[in-house]
């Protein structure tokens, strides 16, 4: 009894209690699995054995029986030193200083977002200060309705002097005049080259349209259907939208005999700006009765408009799609208006307004960057005769530019969406690299660009 009360008070003892591994001096990773043993403390030799090796057969008595349980309580239950002892032990291994595989996983996946993080930051571009090119424009025209500039996808600038239409290549800087209208009467007052740039699109003081092969330099057909000034043009595909002050919009289909495919006659005043949307499914129309139209190509020949805006306090002729935003349309208000609104064409709400406190004669939208670039004419307080670039959709101010010594007239940007040209009523062609992708540096004002503005050569 007594060697049996001694085996139980060992079973109950400190060393099988759950405390143990609790209390013990002894730090480990893991607590012991109750299924999976660890086999790090197992003496596994004295195991072998002890399933392995044979007695003899012995005749049992009950000293010998006694004996015997007692030595195999001992070899079982206490080791060398006679401290307990269990074959089989469900706890984990002695923590070492070695840090955990998991640990350093974790601090590499820590390192890697650090310097991706850093690799995905943006870095400032340094807006010009100066123009990067100057080029003179005799008899270019003060008028603010006027649309007389297109660059075309292929590298080559059309732009109306006075009864005279010149192209530039700006690959090789080569001057070439289109053509010349006779008379002291009549001027183009719209310019727009097609999608493929192939074909130009010319609309007259006196109601003419018309259009040209540039390859050629000639004329491919005269387009009727207007009584008054065409200042706005705008393609689609193979299909010609113009604006008149006779208040109407035509849709001219040029592959057809009969270019008229609908008339519009909604504005009450000279339409005087037209753009289509990049996916070629709404028109947006501005009036100098300060009314802002947007129509859709599949219901434009029932003169069902998809919304009407009267926001702007003034004429609107600048407008510009977003290029990252399909149904977002910006538009520019006179004088007298001063504000660029940012609309949802899908909605018909005005999702932003910033008074710009100038007239705004042009908008262009940075391709590269969530940008868009104003030009201003006349003001009574600011930014008078400047270009101004915001940053979207918070439309905060990035910085601005200029240095034409009267208004700008019109705004168009290169094939690449790198250079903006503002063409002035000083009778200057003004290049601007503002659009440019990002580089390193502050967002700061250089001076080295302006430099460049002392290259000034004559555009005929």
């Amino acid at each position: 009894m007594d060697a049996e009360s001694a085996r139980w008070r060992l079973l109950q003892s400190d060393w099988y209690s759950p405390r143990r591994l609790h209390d013990s001096p002894t730090q480990y990773h893991f607590p012991g699995d109750r299924f999976i043993p660890n086999r790090s403390l197992m003496d596994l030799d004295r195991a072998h054995g002890l399933l392995t090796n044979r007695t003899p057969p012995f005749n049992a008595s009950s000293s010998f029986n006694e004996a015997y349980r007692q030595k195999l309580i001992e070899n079982l239950s206490l080791d060398s030193q006679g401290r307990p002892f269990k074959i089989m032990v469900f706890r984990g291994s002695p923590k070492s200083s070695r840090k955990p595989i998991r640990f350093v996983d974790e601090l590499r996946q820590d390192v890697a977002s650090i310097f991706e993080n850093g690799c995905k930051q943006t870095p400032y571009r340094c807006i010009p200060k100066g123009e990067k090119r100057v080029l003179d424009a005799p008899r270019l025209r003060n008028d603010y309705y006027a649309n007389i500039m297109s660059w075309g996808k292929n590298n080559i600038l059309a732009v109306a002097l006075g009864p005279e239409l010149y192209l530039w290549n700006s690959e090789d800087q080569r001057v070439h005049k289109l053509l010349q209208v006779p008379g002291g009467n009549d001027w183009p007052t719209s310019v727009t080259w097609s999608e493929d740039a192939r074909t130009l699109a010319v609309g007259y003081m006196c109601s003419s349209l018309q259009l040209w092969d540039a390859e050629s330099s000639k004329l491919i057909r005269n387009l009727e259907g207007h009584s008054g000034r065409i200042a706005s043009t705008a393609w689609n595909g193979r299909t010609l939208t113009s604006g008149s002050r006779d208040k109407s919009i035509i849709n001219h289909d040029v592959r057809a005999a009969n270019n008229l495919a609908s008339c519009i006659k909604r504005h009450s005043d000279e339409v005087c700006g037209l753009k289509w949307s990049t996916e070629g499914n709404r028109l947006a129309s501005g009036g100098n009765e300060n009314l802002l139209y947007i129509w859709e190509a599949s219901k434009m020949s029932s003169s069902k408009f998809l919304h009407r805006l009267s926001d702007h306090c003034a004429a609107v002729k600048a407008l510009a799609w977003c290029p990252y935003q399909y149904n977002v349309l910006a538009s520019g208000g006179g004088l007298s208006d001063g504000c660029i609104k940012i609309w949802n064409t899908q909605k018909g709400i005005c999702i932003n307004s910033i008074e710009t406190k100038a007239q705004i004669c042009g908008l262009e939208w940075n391709r590269h960057h969530k940008e868009i670039l104003s030009g201003h004419g006349y003001s009574i307080r600011e930014n008078q005769n400047k270009l101004c670039l915001w940053r979207y959709p918070s439309m905060t101010k990035v910085g601005e530019l200029g240095n034409h010594k009267s208004r700008i007239i019109n705004l168009c940007q290169s094939p690449d969406g790198v250079t903006v040209i503002s063409a002035g009523a000083d009778e200057t062609l003004r290049f601007w690299d503002v659009f440019g992708p990002p580089t390193a540096g502050n967002l700061m004002v250089s001076d080295l660009p302006g430099l460049l503005s002392f290259r000034t050569s004559l555009l005929r």
